[in-house]
């Protein structure tokens, strides 16, 4: 995590240099507080990166000639096939159409998302971890 670390601190200086500069240059404050606001939010990204570093030291991807066994965990469960994408999708693309032309859409939304969602979180339920 040391690099994806360092990789998040140089967006925060970038972020942070483009701030100064937009707010040098610029006579509206939107866009330096958003600069301002992303600065802060990928150094936070890089401080608890670093800070897991720390406490972890350095994984498998680290150190240069770790073969690639190493870092190679348990293989996840990936459903073959499922509907249930679809009908998320389906359902938040109404939903968000919904709040544009109107209250009828929206529920119509709702009661395609529910299902979809449920199906997700239940379908492989059964199943043992």
């Amino acid at each position: 995590m040391k690099a994806e670390s360092a990789l998040f601190a140089g967006v925060s200086l970038f972020f942070a240099v483009s701030a100064l500069v937009y707010g040098w240059f610029s006579a509206e404050p939107a866009g330096t507080a958003a600069l301002a606001v992303s600065c802060l939010m990928s150094a936070l990204v890089a401080f608890f990166l670093w800070q897991r570093h720390r406490k972890d030291g350095p994984l498998p991807q680290d150190e240069k000639e770790a073969p690639v066994h190493v870092a190679a965990g348990p293989v996840a469960f990936f459903p073959p096939s499922s509907a249930f994408p679809v009908l998320a999708a389906a359902g938040t693309a109404l939903l968000g159409l919904g709040a544009v032309y109107g209250l009828w859409l929206f529920l119509i939304g709702a009661g395609v998302l529910v299902p979809g969602i449920l199906g997700f979180v239940f379908q492989y339920g059964s199943r043992d971890a």
